[in-house]
């Protein structure tokens, strides 16, 4: 009975005879890793390689996304003199921040959520 190791070596033998594997641009390189890579704890590279392929966006960078739209929001409010609206939008920053703050760091410090 065939192994999965198996199909992977016939269906690799028959794309180097084919010379499709020769004619990517990565033939014969180094592959580089994607972005992020290096810099993410050995424990966690698995399983956000999970998540992206699997399309999932991290909690952490959905944090980031949500700062990022309150900030704009925020100068768009101050530039329209809106006192009152400023004032939450500054509120829901500060709270979100020190959420996302005090998440990195218990991700730091002990490698999980």
């Amino acid at each position: 009975m065939a192994t999965l190791d198996d199909h992977i070596a016939r269906q690799l033998a028959d794309s180097l005879r084919s010379g499709e594997l020769q004619s990517a641009p990565s033939w014969g390189k180094p592959l580089q890793p994607s972005d992020g890579f290096e810099a993410t704890p050995d424990e966690l590279r698995l399983p956000y390689k999970i998540l992206k392929d699997a399309g999932v966006v991290p909690a952490e960078v959905l944090m980031m996304q949500k700062l990022a739209k309150l900030k704009r929001r925020l100068v768009e409010a101050t530039e329209a003199g809106d006192a009152e609206a400023s004032a939450a939008l500054r509120l829901q920053l500060s709270e979100l921040r020190q959420s996302l703050a005090l998440r990195m760091e218990r991700l730091r410090a002990t490698g999980k959520l």
